[in-house]
């Protein structure tokens, strides 16, 4: 299997269990610092395809979504949520990771990740 790309943060917790799961299932993978380097429109439009809605991909609890509020994110056009997710990785629900095959998962999931990764 090729390598995963995840999109992470060093001091998120649920990040590092992902982390340490792709480690203990020999899973190969690239580390993107989602606040150095968030994931492109593109890639983010590719993840509201795949999720059936955008609000998924969106990190309601961090600071960042509180300081825009709810109310203003349900507001917003889809290509204004892209370009706020792509220029604020703290929006963004993490770990954000696309597979070989370009499956996108978002948050940590034991049993999804399972599913989709150790086929």
């Amino acid at each position: 299997m090729n390598s995963v790309c995840i999109y992470s943060y060093s001091r998120c917790s649920t990040c590092r269990r992902a982390l340490k799961w792709l480690e203990t299932n020999q899973i190969s993978f690239e580390i993107l610092d989602i606040i150095e380097e968030p994931p492109s429109k593109e890639l983010l439009s590719q993840a509201i395809i795949q999720l059936g809605q955008r609000k998924l991909l969106f990190n309601t609890s961090g600071a960042s979504y509180r300081a825009l509020g709810a109310g203003v994110v349900k507001g917003m056009t889809d290509q204004e949520a892209l370009a706020a997710l792509a220029s604020d990785g703290k929006l963004i629900k993490r770990p954000f990771l696309v597979s070989p095959d370009q499956t996108i998962l978002v948050g940590f999931n034991q049993d999804i990740w399972s599913k989709i990764l150790l086929k």
